[in-house]
């Protein structure tokens, strides 16, 4: 095994004459260049785990029902500096589509292509140089830095950030603020943080009939005008007019299906899928409840079950302006030149988790290519990246929290 580690390291790392120091695109490149397409890891985090250990972390390493999770720290006092990130990918989708083998990590005119080149293998390797070149930098400083890497961010997010926060913190680990590398910018480095997320939910609602013909509706029960009833019910309720930094709640009927080739035949069933986005005005339980009770109302209106199969996939979470906001705006407007906005806009992240435990922010690369065919980001974004980073971790332990 350590023979192997040499070998990754010998790749990601160039030496100097003082010591050595990481090079984010390869280590980027190095990352892409393990397969790892959720829940396979393919030695993602083999190399992540050498690269820390390497640099004096104290590495460990967690696996829960297959899925390779670790947690990483160097120091012992707080405050508890940390990383949050996936090593896992989404599916490579048409091979035959990509400019270049999604796994090979290629480089062209300043552009690195590759599966998980913006999601998220370039904020992990940013942030591992960032620290590697702070800590040579500031050996005497009071803190700790630390990593909590998943595999399992991509796929249900059951075996990954909420099963690991809850194993370091029975082993006493206490976090006190985190990032969360997430590809958050739109169109420059540097134009936005996520300081909040909009909660999810989905509903699947199956309005119960019976078949019969058309001619004969007195001998048969549709459930279509039930249906129907329900969806105009929940759609045109408002569900609230925004709350502090987020938009307002939005619900959205994505499919409706009954499955019926025939016109002389009133249907068994129908059914319809909703999402609805939430902020944090509502829980996932509040809007559950809601949506079952408009349910038994137009259930006992029409004389119709109407089944839900509700699934809570998000809670909302929201990191009011504070010094931590501030500090993450301010390293990076001090290297871009951007104020980055605040934002809550887009889907869930396993920053939903880490906000029971502290304070916690998503800040990364530009996100337009994310689970698209040839993802790639910028290779100088990268590099600049990593000065952000080292930039906030400066500002941070500088701060008296």
């Amino acid at each position: 095994m350590r023979l192997i580690a040499i070998a990754l390291l010998a790749k990601i790392l160039h030496f100097g004459s003082m010591a050595r120091k990481f090079d984010p695109l390869i280590l980027t490149q190095a990352l892409i260049e393990k397969p790892s397409v959720t829940p396979i890891d393919a030695g993602a985090m083999d190399l992540l785990s050498e690269a820390l250990a390497d640099l004096g972390f104290k590495v460990t390493r967690y696996v829960f029902e297959g899925i390779e999770n670790l947690y990483a720290r160097i120091g012992n006092k707080a405050p508890n500096f940390c990383f949050a990130g996936h090593t896992d990918v989404v599916p490579t989708g048409d091979l035959s589509k990509w400019r270049f083998p999604p796994f090979s990590a290629t480089v062209v005119d300043g552009t690195l292509f590759g599966r998980g080149a913006a999601d998220m293998k370039s904020a992990i390797a940013a942030f591992v140089c960032a620290a590697q070149q702070f800590i040579a930098e500031n050996g005497g400083r009071k803190g700790s830095i630390s990593l909590l890497i998943t595999g399992d961010e991509e796929g249900v997010a059951i075996n990954g950030t909420v099963k690991l926060l809850a194993a370091i913190e029975a082993m006493g680990e206490k976090i006190d603020h985190c990032i969360v590398g997430e590809p958050t910018c739109r169109e420059t480095l540097g134009d936005m943080i996520k300081n909040g997320r909009r909660g999810s939910i989905n509903c699947t609602v199956t309005s119960i009939g019976k078949q019969g013909h058309v001619a004969y509706p007195n001998l048969a029960k549709n459930p279509i005008p039930a249906l129907i009833t329900f969806l105009n019910q929940v759609q045109n309720h408002v569900l609230d007019e925004g709350a502090a930094g987020f938009q307002p709640s939005n619900l959205e009927i994505v499919t409706i299906d009954v499955g019926n080739p025939a016109t002389n035949v009133i249907p068994q069933s129908a059914v319809a899928k909703l999402n609805i986005r939430f902020n944090t005005n509502h829980s996932g339980e509040s809007l559950s409840v809601w949506l079952k009770s408009a349910a038994h109302d137009v259930s006992e209106f029409f004389d119709i079950e109407l089944v839900l199969d509700v699934a809570i996939s998000g809670e909302p979470f929201f990191t009011a302006p504070s010094a931590f906001t501030n500090i993450i705006q301010s390293a990076t407007q001090r290297l871009t030149g951007i104020l980055p906005e605040l934002s809550t806009t887009g889907g869930t992240s396993d920053a939903r988790f880490i906000k029971n435990h502290c304070p916690v922010c998503e800040f990364g690369i530009i996100g337009a290519t994310l689970h698209q065919i040839d993802e790639n980001v910028e290779i100088s974004d990268i590099y600049k990246l990593t000065e952000i980073y080292k930039e906030i971790l400066a500002q941070y332990f500088e701060t008296k929290w």
